[in-house]
C-alpha cells in the first residue's frame, strides 16, 4: 500500500472509531418536548437560545426579521410549538426544513380576489389554495419562482440526499438525474451535457454547453468541470436548456445550480464526515470533511467547509510492472462570512479553493485482460481551481436587490501517451490556464398577487490559454498554441403576469454585446502567415429572447410551453500548421410538458416534457491530421428530447423514483471541411449523446426507536450507447452500460452509521471511448466503472 494511501486509511479508521464511542442512537431527538424558557426581546438575541433549548437549528430567511420583537415562550413542548408561539404577531412563520432544522420567513400575504362576473360555463376551473410555504420555490429562476408556475424543465435534488453515505462531486448528481451525462476523462478534466446537446469530448477552446453556478457566482466559461465536492450543499437545482435570458452564453443545455448553506448567525454548528473503502481489484481509499458554521454576534456569522479524499486506483500497467496506477486526491474548502449590517442588508465575502491530482489516466486497453493498459508512460493530470466571491443584498417589502462578483481562476494539466516504435517514452502535454471575471447586478419582484419580474445587468471578462508540446528524455518540441480572450456586457429582463387565475405568461429578452480577441501561442514559423489572415479581433452582438406559458387548470396539475435561444461566442483554433476561426452557435428550442404533484409531497409526482431544437454552426473539438485537438464548425443539427420523472410513495417511509430521457440527434448538414468524411453513418450523429438512458430508484427509512432510524436507498442506472466524437478516428462506440449502488445509514440526525457499496454488479462497461490518439496499431480504448467498491462511514453534528 502507498504511504499517502496507508495515512488516508489509519486516519479514517481513527476517525470511526472515535465517532463510534460518540454515537448515541437514543438520543433525545428535537421532535420531543422540552423544557422551554426564552424571554422576550429581539430574534436576533433569542434564536440562539431557543435553538440550545430545544436542539435544533434555525435559520432565518430574510435579514429584516432579526429586528423583530418576538413573545416570550415558557413551558414544556415540541421546538414546532415553541417558535409558533414565539413568532405570534411577527408576520413570519417557521418552516421545518429538516429532523431538526427550521426556518424562519415572512408569512406569505393573503390578498383577496375581487369576485369574477357570474359566466354560463366554466371549461377551467382554478386550482386549489396550496400552501406556499411548503410549494418549491426555483430559485434559479432569478426571482424566485414557485415550481408550480415555472414554464420548463427542472429537477431539485436535496443536497442531504446527495451526501447520504458519503459526499461526492458531479458524480452524485449523474446518478440521480438520467438527463445529465458526463464525459470520463477524470476529475476535473470532464465535460457535462444536459438535453443531448453535446458538442464533444475535448476541453479546447470552446465554451462549455452546460452552466454551472455556485448559489449566484458563476464557477467557470469554457474550462471543464471543476467537480467540486457537495460538502455542505443545501441542494442543486438542474434547469434544463436553454437558458439564455437569464444565464446568458454557455446554457445552451441547461445549467446546474449548487445552493450551499448560508452562514447561520443564530447557533453554532459543527459536523464531520468521513470514511474507509475498499474497491474489489484495486486499492483503498478514504475520505474525511467537516464544516463549522461561527456565530459573531449581531446577525454576522462565519461558515467554514474543509475535506479530502483519496480514491484508490484500480488500473494494472503489465508493461511497466505497476498496479492500481490511477489513484486520484482531491483536497478542497470553502469559507463564507456573513456581515449584515442592518435595514434589510446583507454582505457574504468567501472564497473556495479545490486542487485534484490523478497520478495516471482511467482508460483501459479494449481487448486486452480486464482493467489493464499497457502504456510506457504515465499520463497524470493535474486541476487547479480557486473563486473568490462578494456578494451584496438589499431587501425590502416585495422587491429584492443583489449584486454577485466573482474572480476565478481555473488550471488544467495532462498528459497523454504520444509514444512511437523509434521514442515509445514521448508524452504529449497540454495545459489550460483560465482567468474569469464575473459580475451581476439585478433587482427583482418576486412573484406576488400574480405578477413578478426581473432586471439586471452583468459583465464577464474571460481569458483562456491553451499551450502543447510533445515531451521525451531525449527532446522537447513546443506546437502551437492559442489564447482566447471574450469581454461581455449584457442586459436582461424578463416578467409573468397571471392573465388569469389558473393561467401565468412570461416573456424576456437577453441583449449581449461581446468583444473577442485571440492569439497564436508558440507559433511556429510556417503559422505566422495564416496567423496574419484571421481576423483576430471582432464584435458580436446577440438578442436572445424567450416566451412561456403555465396553465393550472386543476389542483396539482401544471400545463406548459416555452421558447427560448442560446449561444456561444466563436474564437480562435489550431489545425495542423494554421489557425483558423470558429463562429458563434446557437440553439433554438421549443419545449412542451406537463407536471404533477409536488417532488416529496403526496403519494405521487410525475413531469413528462417533450423538446426540440435545432442547433446551427455547431462548435466541435475533433483530432486534425496529426492527431491534435481541434475546434471547428462541424455543421446544423436538430434534437428531439423527451424526458420522463416520476416517484410515488405507497407507504410512509417507502418511494420509489423513476427518470428516463430519449434523445435522437444528429448533423443535418456537415459544413464543408467535414463533407468529404460523410460515408460513414457515424459522422451524422452529434457525440456523447446516448439514444436513451433510465434510472430506478427506491428509498425506505424505517423507526428503529423515538430517535433512531435505519434508511435504505438504491438505484440502478442505464446510459445507452453513444459515438466518442466526430470523424473516422473519434468514431468508437462507447456506453451500454449498467450503473448501480446501495446505501444504509443508522442513527439520528446528529449522529450516524452509514455503509455504501457501488457498482453491486461489479460491471466493467465503457463509460468513454477515449484514451489516447496518439498511439496508432492497438485495438482502441475504453474507461472502465470503478469496480465494486465498499465504504464505511460515520458523519457527525453538534
Amino acid at each position: 500500500m502507498a504511504p499517502d494511501a496507508r495515512g488516508t486509511v489509519i486516519a479514517g479508521l481513527r476517525f470511526l472509531i472515535v465517532g463510534c464511542a460518540v454515537l448515541l442512537p437514543n438520543a433525545v431527538g428535537a421532535a420531543s418536548p422540552r423544557v422551554i424558557d426564552v424571554p422576550a426581546g429581539r430574534l436576533a438575541d433569542v434564536t440562539a437560545r431557543l435553538g440550545m433549548q430545544a436542539g435544533i437549528s434555525i435559520a432565518v430567511a430574510d435579514p429584516a426579521l432579526w429586528q423583530a420583537r418576538v413573545a416570550p415562550v415558557r413551558g414544556r413542548m415540541a421546538a414546532g410549538a415553541a417558535l409558533r408561539r414565539m413568532l405570534r404577531g411577527t408576520g413570519a412563520q417557521a418552516v421545518q426544513v429538516s429532523a431538526d432544522g427550521w426556518r424562519i420567513v415572512r408569512t406569505p400575504l393573503r390578498v383577496a380576489r375581487p369576485m369574477a362576473a357570474r359566466a354560463p360555463v366554466r371549461t377551467l376551473a382554478p386550482p386549489a389554495p396550496r400552501d406556499p410555504a411548503v410549494d418549491i420555490v426555483v430559485t434559479a429562476s432569478k426571482r424566485d419562482t414557485l415550481l408550480s408556475h415555472y414554464a420548463g424543465t427542472v429537477h431539485v435534488l436535496d443536497g442531504g440526499d446527495l451526501a447520504l453515505g458519503g459526499v461526492r462531486g458531479t458524480e452524485a448528481i449523474l446518478s440521480r438525474l438520467a438527463g445529465v451525462a458526463s464525459t470520463h476523462l477524470g476529475s476535473g478534466r470532464n465535460k457535462l451535457f444536459i438535453r443531448g446537446i453535446a458538442d464533444s469530448s475535448f476541453t479546447g477552446p470552446t465554451q462549455a454547453t452546460v452552466g454551472q453556478y455556485l448559489g449566484d457566482i458563476r464557477l467557470s466559461y469554457n474550462a471543464p468541470d471543476p467537480d467540486l465536492r457537495l460538502y455542505d450543499i443545501a441542494r442543486v437545482e438542474v434547469l434544463e436548456g436553454p437558458q439564455g435570458t437569464l444565464y446568458g452564453a454557455g446554457s445552451l443545455g441547461g445549467i446546474i445550480r449548487l445552493m450551499p448553506n448560508a452562514p447561520d448567525p443564530s447557533a453554532l454548528a459543527l459536523t464531520m464526515a468521513g470514511g474507509v473503502s475498499a474497491t474489489r481489484h484495486g486499492a483503498p481509499g478514504g475520505d474525511v470533511g467537516g464544516m463549522a458554521n461561527v456565530p459573531l454576534g449581531g446577525g454576522n456569522a462565519l461558515r467554514l467547509v474543509g475535506y479530502a479524499v483519496s480514491d484508490g486506483g484500480y488500473i494494472d500497467n503489465p508493461l511497466r510492472g505497476t498496479d492500481d496506477i490511477n489513484r486520484t486526491r482531491t483536497v478542497g474548502g470553502r469559507a463564507t462570512l456573513r456581515i449584515a449590517p442592518g435595514d434589510g442588508w446583507t454582505v457574504d465575502a468567501g472564497g473556495v479553493i479545490q486542487s485534484t491530482d490523478a497520478d495516471d489516466s482511467q482508460y483501459v486497453d479494449r481487448g486486452a485482460p480486464p482493467l489493464t493498459r499497457s502504456s510506457a508512460v504515465e499520463q497524470g493530470a493535474e486541476a487547479r481551481y480557486a473563486l473568490g466571491t462578494l456578494v451584496v443584498a438589499k431587501t425590502w417589502d416585495g422587491l429584492r436587490f443583489q449584486s454577485s462578483n466573482a474572480v476565478a481562476g481555473h488550471r488544467l494539466d495532462e498528459l497523454f501517451d504520444a509514444g512511437r516504435p523509434d521514442d515509445p517514452s514521448r508524452l504529449f502535454a497540454q495545459d489550460n490556464r483560465t482567468r474569469m471575471i464575473a459580475s451581476e447586478n439585478r433587482l427583482w419582484r418576486p412573484v406576488r398577487d400574480g405578477y413578478g419580474w426581473v432586471l439586471g445587468g452583468s459583465f464577464l471578462d474571460n481569458r483562456t490559454r491553451l499551450n502543447r508540446r510533445f515531451t521525451s528524455p531525449s527532446a522537447r518540441a513546443l506546437l502551437t498554441g492559442v489564447t482566447n480572450r471574450i469581454t461581455e456586457y449584457t442586459l436582461y429582463g424578463e416578467g409573468s403576469v397571471a392573465v388569469r387565475p389558473w393561467l401565468t405568461a412570461t416573456a424576456g429578452a437577453r441583449y449581449s454585446r461581446a468583444r473577442l480577441s485571440g492569439d497564436g501561442e508558440d507559433v511556429a514559423e510556417r503559422v505566422v502567415q495564416s496567423l496574419r489572415a484571421v481576423v483576430a479581433r471582432r464584435r458580436e452582438r446577440d438578442l436572445l429572447p424567450s416566451f412561456g406559458i403555465v396553465a393550472n387548470p386543476v389542483a396539482d396539475v401544471a400545463l406548459f410551453a416555452r421558447y427560448q435561444q442560446g449561444f456561444r461566442p466563436g474564437g480562435l483554433s489550431i489545425e495542423t500548421d494554421r489557425v483558423r476561426r470558429f463562429r458563434n452557435d446557437r440553439v433554438t428550442t421549443g419545449e412542451a410538458g406537463v407536471r404533477y404533484g409536488q417532488p416529496g409531497r403526496g403519494r405521487f409526482d410525475a413531469a413528462l416534457s417533450l423538446s426540440h431544437s435545432r442547433w446551427r454552426n455547431i462548435q466541435a473539438d475533433f483530432m486534425d491530421g496529426d492527431g491534435l485537438p481541434s475546434t471547428a464548425n462541424i455543421g446544423n443539427g436538430v434534437i428531439t428530447s423527451v424526458s420522463l420523472t416520476a416517484a410515488v410513495r405507497p407507504v410512509a417511509g417507502l418511494s420509489f423514483d423513476l427518470g428516463a430521457v430519449f434523445n435522437r440527434s444528429r448533423v443535418t448538414e456537415l459544413s464543408p471541411e467535414l463533407l468529404a468524411a460523410s460515408a460513414t453513418e457515424r459522422l451524422g450523429r452529434i457525440p456523447n449523446v446516448a439514444r436513451h438512458a433510465v434510472r430506478l430508484g427506491a428509498d425506505y427509512v424505517a423507526a428503529l426507536a423515538p430517535d433512531t432510524a435505519l434508511r435504505l436507498s438504491g438505484w440502478a442506472n442505464y446510459v445507452g450507447p453513444s459515438r466518442l466524437g466526430i470523424g473516422p478516428v473519434l468514431g468508437e462506440r462507447q456506453g451500454d452500460y449498467v450503473d448501480t449502488g446501495l446505501v444504509a445509514r443508522l442513527g439520528d440526525a446528529r449522529r450516524g452509521l452509514s455503509i455504501t457499496v457501488t457498482n453491486l454488479l461489479d460491471d466493467v462497461g465503457n463509460r468513454f471511448a477515449l484514451g489516447t490518439p496518439f498511439v496508432t496499431g492497438r485495438n482502441g480504448y475504453l474507461t472502465p466503472m470503478r469496480p465494486q467498491t465498499v465504504r464505511v462511514g460515520l458523519d457527525i453534528a453538534y
